[in-house]
């Protein structure tokens, strides 16, 4: 056996040293702003939002430039901005719940009924409600996640279904403001005002703002919400890398239906009543402010900040256009326009990106 091999690494010292490199283009302001709102879908809604109260406060100065008309505005919106949350937390996944706007109300009776009708502290009352508000949001996840039915379908049916529920065990009965204010006054604590300046604020307002704040930062900095949005992206590639996709779907639904109930107190305070009639357009309301706050329908982008800004967006445009002495379906014509708007531009952003 001969004793010479080939030395090999002799031949590499004629070979060439450089390494593949990538051409680096200088972005132009199109792809650069494309990219900025492919990484911050905020900041559509958040222009938007800043545009109108702008355009508002050159037109009607300080009329609507003014501490108390900014807080009326947050005051109108704080039911469509906390289930607005609760829908955006769903349609991250891809999913949609058309029975949100029902849950709020049916809560809010409970909490009502339980409270006048069978004598419960006013205290187990709303506990009672934000508890069933979490069974029915649950309920709707098991059958999304485990059954494999369509969320639209699901959430369709319990739509009807509670609603119906609605009116059979309340029988159309409204609880008065004066009954609620004299004998069970908790029910209307999230639409206790203070006064902070010349701004007005309930608690109602500082509920909605500090659920913004939570769900942001359990969606950025949670595993939780990790799973959330890589469920909403690719659920066979969420459940390929370890997420369990069926716990993550019941949870997010069982959270959307208790943050309903949230709302369904806070719907209380803001009217003073307990009413079944009550919160007839906090479906398309909600969704609304989700797609105008930039969160993609086929789920896995957005943030809860965009929702928030979308639901102010709506209050600006009501508001001004109602100090202006418009026509309010002006406020309809526009919220219209913003919506198809939204969701081109959300199209335009993932056909770039893709």
């Amino acid at each position: 056996m001969s004793n010479s091999s080939p030395n090999f690494e002799n031949g590499l010292e004629d070979a060439a040293t450089a390494v593949a490199e990538f051409d680096h283009h200088d972005k132009g302001f199109v792809a650069q702003f494309h990219h900025a709102l492919h990484t911050t879908p905020a900041l559509v809604p958040l222009i938007v939002l800043i545009a109108a109260i702008v355009v508002f406060g050159l037109l009607l100065g300080s009329k609507f430039f003014s501490p108390f008309a900014l807080t009326l505005i947050l005051q109108q919106v704080q039911i469509v901005g906390i289930v607005a949350a609760a829908q955006s937390l769903v349609i991250l996944t891809a999913g949609i719940d058309l029975s949100v706007g029902a849950i709020a109300v049916i809560t809010s009776v409970f909490m009502g009924q339980f409270t006048f009708r069978y004598g419960l502290p006013v205290e187990l009352a709303v506990a009672a409600g934000l508890t069933a508000g979490t069974l029915i949001g649950a309920l709707n996840g098991w059958l999304v996640a485990v059954m494999r039915l369509p969320p639209f379908i699901v959430t369709l049916g319990m739509w009807q279904i509670v609603l119906a529920a609605n009116f059979l065990y309340s029988a159309n009965e409204t609880i008065r403001s004066q009954d609620i204010a004299a004998q069970a006054p908790f029910l209307q604590f999230m639409g206790s005002k203070f006064k902070l300046g010349g701004a007005v604020f309930t608690y109602g307002v500082v509920f909605m703002v500090i659920l913004v704040i939570v769900l942001a930062y359990a969606l950025r900095s949670t595993a939780w919400g990790r799973h959330v949005y890589a469920v909403g992206d690719d659920p066979e590639a969420a459940e390929l890398s370890g997420v369990n996709v069926k716990r993550t779907l019941i949870s997010v639904y069982a959270v959307a239906g208790l943050i309903c109930g949230f709302a369904g107190w806070a719907l209380i305070g803001r009217i003073g009543s307990v009413s079944p009639t009550s919160g007839q357009l906090l479906n398309i309301e909600s969704i609304t402010a989700v797609v105008i706050g930039g969160i993609s329908l086929f789920g896995g982008r957005g943030s809860i900040a965009g929702t928030f800004f979308g639901a102010l967006i709506v209050g600006v445009f009501t508001l001004g256009l109602r100090l202006a002495g418009a026509d309010a379906q002006w406020t309809y014509l526009l919220i219209g326009v913003l919506i198809i708007a939204a969701v081109a531009v959300d199209q335009w952003i993932r056909k770039v990106a893709a």
